[in-house]
């Protein structure tokens, strides 16, 4: 799919655009993607025995405990990871790069995932770009952020379930063929990004949560007690959220992500109707579901009944609304079908059957619904909030496509 115009489609690249290119393709890690940093000790770039790069945390997040061996996710040597040295070559790289650009402001990141520098409560904002299309996603489902390095992972219905894309929309590799067998993935639903890197997919095919590495290296499967797993996300101790269709439940499951074991599966939420979409608000910790209700909805002429809960981060219920509550303050029947946080704790919604997204505001002073997204979407199904330029990443299954949308002076930056 072709960007949109104002990009340059010819000629030289901007130095701009090389000096991008070096900080998403030498500057930062490879597996949890993730900038180096000298002033970070955990991010760090280490020379594997085989030449490869990697940040301290991940050599010792995928190296074994006991024998301190790992295999190195790229060329899949057996490397030991006490004899790594500091890269100096990329150390100096970045000092250099740093110390000849001019600062710029830096976003906000919160940890675990992205948030926003400011409130989009004020306006409507615009198509930047797109990347995707039929052929590189096939009818998606779910997208995640790594971080704040701002790396996409899209899960679709393709040979290989998960697709990787720099934050420039260049696909970067694919993992999860289709299948039942070890590490392969059936049909895909949604998918996450843990604080330290790991992919998480929900599996509706095999009604299993996969963990793999950033990668694309299986690392567990968890299958009991599942019937139906739809939604999943991280909580702000990086745990596991997963919603259950079948069983109107929302788990938090603890993982050893190191050893590959899960350390406890826990029904936080029993009594859900068709859970979908759930999101965990890195600010407060405050998770969000979305319940799609069941009724006589769909006789013709009738509208789907959707509910959105919000609990603290000990799963109490906090505040609800639902599509007619919701319709009172405005013209408009919302189907809500996702949900996100901004920086701010606002709650921002899909309707899938308009092609909008919304701001709801602070729930717990009553919904204020804004439009944000208006043109340009087909059938919407997945949300990112970016910090960077308060910026919001749509997935759009209408044109198998990730839609970036930005204010209208941001817009124009990007461009």
């Amino acid at each position: 799919m072709a960007e949109t115009p104002g990009s340059p489609s010819h000629g030289s690249p901007r130095p701009e655009a090389i000096l991008r290119e070096i900080q998403v393709n030498l500057l930062e890690c490879k597996v949890c993607f993730e900038k180096f940093s000298t002033q970070q000790r955990e991010r760090r770039p280490q020379n594997l025995s085989c030449g490869h790069v990697l940040c301290l945390e991940c050599i010792t997040a995928v190296s074994h405990p006991l024998l301190k061996k790992l295999e190195c996710p790229f060329c899949r040597q057996l490397c030991s990871a006490d004899s790594t040295s500091p890269c100096q070559a990329l150390t100096d790289l970045q000092e250099l790069l740093l110390s000849s650009s001019p600062r710029s402001p830096v976003a906000h990141r919160a940890k675990g995932g992205v948030g926003w520098v400011g409130g989009l409560r004020s306006g409507a904002l615009q198509l930047c770009t797109a990347f995707g299309g039929w052929g590189t996603l096939i009818n998606p489902t779910g997208m995640a952020v790594f971080g704040s390095s701002g790396t996409v992972v899209v899960v679709h219905d393709g040979d290989r379930r998960v697709v990787v894309f720099s934050p420039q929309g260049r696909k970067l590799h694919s993992f999860g063929r289709r299948g039942r067998a070890h590490g392969e993935i059936c049909y895909p639903l949604d998918v996450t990004v843990t604080p330290s890197g790991y992919v998480v997919v929900t599996d509706a095919g095999d009604n299993a949560v996969k963990v793999f590495t950033s990668r694309g290296s299986h690392v567990l499967t968890i299958k009991e007690p599942f019937q139906l797993p739809w939604g999943v996300d991280v909580d702000s101790c990086g745990h596991i959220l997963v919603s259950d269709l079948q069983a109107g439940t929302l788990s938090q499951v603890k993982v050893d992500f190191a050893r590959g074991v899960t350390l406890q599966h826990l029904t936080a939420i029993p009594d859900l109707q068709h859970p979908k979409a759930v999101a965990c608000c890195r600010v407060t910790g405050n998770i969000a579901v979305v319940e799609h209700l069941v009724d006589d909805t769909h006789l013709p002429g009738k509208h789907q009944h959707t509910m959105l809960r919000v609990f603290a981060k000990d799963f109490h219920l906090l505040y609800q609304t639902d599509s007619f509550s919701l319709t009172l303050g405005s013209t408009a029947w919302l189907c809500m079908s996702a949900v996100a946080f901004d920086r701010e704790g606002d709650m921002i919604v899909i309707d899938s059957k308009q092609g909008m997204i919304w701001s709801l505001g602070k729930l717990q002073s009553g919904p204020a619904l804004t439009p944000l997204v208006r043109d340009h979407l087909i059938h919407p199904v997945g949300l990112v909030c970016m910090a960077q330029n308060n910026t919001l990443l749509v997935l759009d299954s209408g044109d198998h496509a990730v839609k970036i949308y930005s204010a209208k002076s941001d817009a124009m930056a990007m461009a």
